[in-house]
């Protein structure tokens, strides 16, 4: 709707999850590695810890789309929320064994077994993975545990990688769960991103879609949508799409703090950011600086919609058409590249963060 305004060849900021604009931070780098290695060698259990919205998902499809090998196996469980024999069933499902393997526990761990030590012994690997694994409830955590127990004497037949919010970790440090959270081989929890990272995301976002991301939004906008999503992606994704598509029907360009505030003000968001004169370096924010945003002199604050635009509208479909794009680091300084935005003024003076 909005690209050719903006000069893009598709939209850059879709929730859905597309290799194409992976962006890996250096925490993100060693979040991808530790799943690398927690699915291609037979390790045991794996913990990926992350806040909502940190990309936790995107890693997990983009560790999965390089797995390649067939003689490898790998199921991911992504909604959890089951009974005991639901999830016995799904997992009999996933990897293709019998019917009455799904409908008997005990029919399901001769059948596992059986075939786990069958593919370790052609040279393949079984992993399951599941995402969300906060809301697993505590007898399945239990299952989880004893499935962890698959082994030879000398090597883990199943790899198991529970994926989830912080509260996850703070449920492993129940005394019940103890047992659970001794097996843990590789464990690794993202963060969301700086102020920095944040610009070099959206830039990089914009770039692979075929824009120019100084031509597309300012510098403050860029502070406000970091303010206003506290670095997590998915949060950035949303507030940058909806703000295109509100500079879209103003017909404004680039897009600018105040059409930012007014998008984070229909999501219930704070975006306020003070901001330094132009070439000092930019501030991270103090609790003492959030403030309600002034109003906007657009009436009543919001931006006209184009007819059927549903706000913060997305997928979780995943696109494996293409592989990942690269993304480019420092080498010398080993930092992430610093994008160019344009400044709220008239004078359009470009400047780094």
């Amino acid at each position: 709707m909005y690209e050719a305004f903006f000069g893009l060849r598709e939209r850059p900021f879709d929730l859905a999850v597309n290799p194409r604009f992976i962006f890996l931070t250096p925490r993100h780098r060693e979040a991808l590695s530790t799943l690398r290695y927690g699915i291609s060698a037979p390790r045991g259990l794996t913990l990926l810890l992350g806040d909502a919205g940190t990309g936790k998902t995107t890693l997990v499809r983009a560790a999965l789309a390089e797995e390649t090998r067939a003689e490898n196996r790998t199921v991911l469980l992504s909604n959890p929320t089951l009974t005991r024999s639901e999830f016995y069933e799904f997992i009999a499902r996933g990897f293709g064994m019998s019917e009455g393997a799904a409908q008997s526990k005990a029919r399901f761990l001769i059948e596992f077994q059986r075939a786990v030590q069958e593919r370790h012994g052609a040279g393949g690997l079984t992993t399951m993975i599941i995402d969300e694994a906060q809301s697993l409830p505590d007898e399945l955590l239990e299952e989880v545990r004893l499935l962890a127990n698959i082994e030879t004497s000398t090597a883990k037949l199943l790899n198991l990688v529970l994926v989830g919010q912080p509260e996850l970790a703070d449920r492993l440090n129940q005394p019940s769960l103890r047992q659970l959270k001794q097996r843990i081989t590789l464990r690794w929890q993202l963060a969301p991103l700086d102020l920095r990272e944040t610009a070099v995301y959206v830039a990089s976002r914009i770039r692979v879609a075929g824009g120019n991301a100084g031509e597309i939004f300012t510098r403050e906008a860029v502070a406000s949508i970091y303010e206003a999503s506290g670095g997590l992606p998915r949060l950035i994704n949303v507030i940058c799409d909806n703000a295109l598509l509100g500079g879209f029907a103003a017909q404004v360009k680039p897009i600018d703090q105040e059409i930012v505030r007014e998008i984070c003000r229909d999501f219930d968001l704070d975006s306020s950011y003070p901001f330094d004169e132009p070439g000092s370096p930019a501030r991270q924010p103090h609790p003492s600086t959030l403030h309600p945003s002034a109003g906007s002199g657009r009436g009543n604050g919001k931006l006209p919609r184009p007819p059927g635009h549903v706000d913060g509208a997305g997928s979780e479909e995943v696109d494996r058409r293409s592989p990942p794009a690269p993304v480019t680091e420092n080498p010398d300084r080993g930092e992430l590249p610093a994008p160019t935005f344009g400044q709220d003024t008239k004078k359009r003076k470009f400047f780094f963060f």
